[in-house]
């Protein structure tokens, strides 16, 4: 009786676990597909803006030094302005310098006198010997004379060149156009040619002005191999013959296909674009990265840009190809890299591992999405790999980043770099280790080109060069 009521039992509890799960399966096949909001992927070319810190320094910086000891006299000019080439900047004592001139001058008078003298001598001499008059040594004592009192002359003239020079040397003048530095020695000083005492000032060239930076060197190679691939161009189709090295050299700023804007810590850019000069053939194996230099005209000499200043340079003339865009919206960051969630044209989710760089606000994708393929861009940690969903397809436009040539002051643009989010920075843990296993299962991926389902369409835009529906 008892075995009876056991399999009675038994089979009750059975039934009902039956009916609850038939319950559930239909609880569930009567809920709805999540919405989703997604993107399509686009296609074109995009401007490849590239921006580093870097300062400005002068095309020359020299130092001000006496070439003569003395009393300093006068400074007679205005510290911190600009003063054209040939300007005296300092009066040294020139007393006994003008002394020495006199002496010198002096000393080539009588040089000159003796010279006359033995010239008439030897003359005198020369012609008695036509005659055997006299003997020749009488005749090679007075030559000799002569030649030597020349020889006297020249070494009188020499000496009166040195003095006037060192009597000009009192006088200290700006060797170059540009701006005059404070006074390292103050009127009244006695001051040397030789040590510290001698140095009077600085002076600073800054028509053109130099901005010296450093591009990473994992840039640089992107960069390089793009360009050889063909992937990255530089420069438009008339620009080509520039960048030949002899070429590019002789070009000016506006005909060279790469070219540099300084932003300003105002967010102003500088009027005038600048010409990368000097590109170092080594890499600096402490900060990995390569030294480079712009050059900047500053025809009216202002002051927008100044020696020491730190400002922001711009790399323009690079365009990446055929790039494929999405929002930076539509990537997941995760440990095993950057995870994608298509949609395909069954309305099912698959978890796609991608390559990708960050620039401005959206990615430039090198491999994992072809162009038209649709990808969830908003709650990516709550979509699974297989789950079915219902798509809200959202508009997504790329604003071309404008250069000096048509910017509003301001006008930024982020640089190219790989901004990867630590692990542990997303707090919904869980959801990311779960997309990280959707990624290791999609590491062979088989590309769908999803179709255009929409149901809604909707836009708003974003920050500065992207517009994705939130």
């Amino acid at each position: 009786m008892k075995r009876i009521f056991s399999s009675a039992a038994f089979l009750a509890c059975g039934l009902c676990f039956f009916l609850a799960a038939c319950s559930k399966k239909a609880e569930q096949a009567a809920m709805p597909a999540p919405t989703v909001s997604a993107v399509t992927v686009i296609q074109r070319d995009l401007p490849w803006n590239i921006e580093y810190p870097a300062q400005v320094a002068g095309s020359l910086e020299i130092q001000i030094r006496a070439q003569v000891g003395g009393i300093l006299e006068a400074r007679l000019y205005n510290e911190g302005e600009y003063v054209t080439e040939g300007t005296q900047l300092f009066q040294i004592n020139d007393k006994e310098y003008k002394v020495a001139l006199e002496k010198a001058q002096g000393a080539l008078a009588q040089a000159i006198a003796e010279e006359k003298r033995t010239q008439r001598t030897y003359q005198r001499i020369k012609s008695l010997r036509a005659d055997n008059a006299v003997s020749q040594q009488d005749y090679d004592n007075a030559l000799s004379a002569y030649e030597s009192a020349q020889a006297n002359v020249q070494v009188a003239k020499a000496g009166v060149g040195n003095a006037e020079i060192n009597l000009g040397y009192t006088k200290v003048t700006a060797p170059i156009s540009g701006i005059a530095g404070k006074e390292s020695q103050s009127v009244g000083s006695l001051i040397s040619p030789a040590g510290e005492s001698g140095l009077l000032t600085t002076m600073v060239q800054i028509n053109p002005l130099y901005v010296n930076f450093s591009m990473p060197s994992r840039q640089f190679e992107k960069l390089a191999s793009g360009f050889l691939s063909g992937q990255i161009t530089i420069g438009g189709e008339d620009q080509q013959d520039f960048l030949k090295a002899e070429k590019y050299r002789a070009a000016s700023a506006q005909e060279a296909p790469v070219y540099v804007e300084a932003v300003l810590a105002n967010g102003k850019t500088y009027p005038e674009r600048g010409k990368i000069i000097f590109f170092d053939s080594t890499e600096n194996s402490q900060t990995s990265s390569l030294a480079m230099k712009a050059e900047f005209a500053n025809p009216k000499n202002s002051r927008a840009l100044m020696p020491g200043q730190f400002v922001r340079i711009h790399l323009v003339g690079a365009v990446y190809k055929n790039a494929l865009l999405v929002p930076s919206s539509a990537l997941l960051n995760t440990q095993n890299g950057l995870v994608a969630y298509v949609v395909d044209s069954n309305d099912t989710v698959a978890a796609r591992p991608v390559q990708a760089e960050l620039q401005d606000n959206m990615y430039i994708v090198t491999d994992g999405l072809k162009a038209g393929e649709r990808v969830i861009s908003e709650g990516l940690i709550k979509i699974r790999a297989g789950q079915k969903v219902q798509v809200q397809l959202k508009e997504f436009e790329v604003k071309v980043p404008q250069n000096s040539s048509g910017a509003q002051d301001g006008d930024l643009g982020a640089g190219l770099e790989d901004a990867l989010v630590p692990p542990g920075s997303d707090p919904a843990q869980t959801a990311v280790a779960e997309a990280q296993a959707d990624a290791a299962a999609a590491s062979n991926p088989q590309t769908v080109q999803g179709g255009n389902k929409p149901q809604t369409n909707a836009k708003s835009s974003a920050d500065t060069s992207v517009e994705t529906g939130k």
